[in-house]
């Protein structure tokens, strides 16, 4: 059973493991919300971008998106065609392709925001009033110092440890005690 008091002794049940896993629910959840709409998370951050930020030219709103260029155009050309976005051709230093959301496309972002939300009461049924405005807070704050990233990567001695090697036949090795950062790791068997 769960005790809320003491922390888990199991390397999963860190912060950052449960954050991976709840985060991955939560895209499944929404992924699937998603599909019975008949869109994917692109359609969703495409219109969401455009909403945000208005008018965009094609090639710059897909680079805005993290999803491979083809599947961000086939995406925009499907809300197009739905007449959620609408497509104009502008001749401002050449030919370009700008798209902006509709008034039928902000209706449907709209949907996906409720959506959203009742994933959020799904995942969330657990807690109290209090707990969720709590835990809205303390992510909030999360995600502020993943964003502004979290300083230097620590500089990893090869004393530190084991790591597994690079190349064709990898090994898990242990580096020497007390070996300069040129020195090669010594290979050991993994008791």
């Amino acid at each position: 059973m769960y005790d809320g008091r003491n922390g888990s002794s199991s390397p999963f049940e860190q912060t950052v493991y449960l954050l991976s896993e709840a985060g991955r629910a939560a895209e499944r959840l929404l992924a699937d919300r998603l599909d019975h709409r008949g869109m994917t998370s692109v359609h969703r951050a495409l219109l969401s971008t455009l909403a945000q930020l208005g008018p965009h030219g094609r090639h710059d709103l897909i680079a805005r998106v993290t999803a491979p260029a083809a599947e961000a155009d086939q995406a925009l050309d499907d809300l197009v065609a739905a007449e959620l976005l609408r497509s104009m051709v502008v001749h401002i230093g050449g030919r370009q392709e700008v798209l902006t959301i509709t008034t039928v496309g902000r209706s449907a972002l709209d949907v996906l925001h409720a959506d959203a939300s009742a994933t959020q009461e799904d995942l969330l049924a657990s807690l109290t009033k209090g707990q969720r405005v709590e835990l809205n807070s303390l992510l909030r704050r999360v995600c502020a110092t993943a964003a502004r990233g979290v300083g230097p990567r620590p500089v990893v001695r090869e004393s530190a440890g084991w790591t597994l090697t690079a190349g064709p036949r990898r090994t898990w090795t242990r580096a020497r005690e007390g070996a300069d950062a040129t020195a090669g790791p010594v290979a050991e068997a993994a008791g």
